[in-house]
């Protein structure tokens, strides 16, 4: 799947999404993950994993749902998402984890 800019790189350790979702935090932006089967890039909407996470700064929480996402969603693509309550809008957003066939 090509649809965003990290996806043209290998895909992200453990390690590297935790930092990119560190980098969400950071910047004062709310976290949420979002997971799809259908990637075509007409589908803009992709179905939210239960809601944002407002406030939240414990990366690891984020990282626990993320994987409680990949159990419940095998077969689906899984992205974080940075939401800005400033510009009220996404301004970071990447694909964390591919279907479990593809890995």
């Amino acid at each position: 799947m090509r649809t965003e800019t990290f996806s043209y790189l290998p895909l992200l350790s453990q390690n590297e999404i935790a930092k990119q979702i560190q980098y969400i935090v950071n910047q004062g932006w709310t976290a949420g993950i979002e997971y799809s089967t259908d990637t075509d890039p007409k589908n803009s909407y992709w179905n939210f994993w239960k809601l944002p996470f407002f406030g939240e700064k414990d990366v690891a929480a984020i990282m626990e749902e993320m994987a409680a996402c990949r159990q419940a969603n095998p077969k689906a693509y899984i992205r974080i998402i940075g939401y800005d309550n400033i510009r009220q809008g996404q301004v970071h957003s990447f694909v964390a984890l591919e279907p479990e066939e593809q890995n």
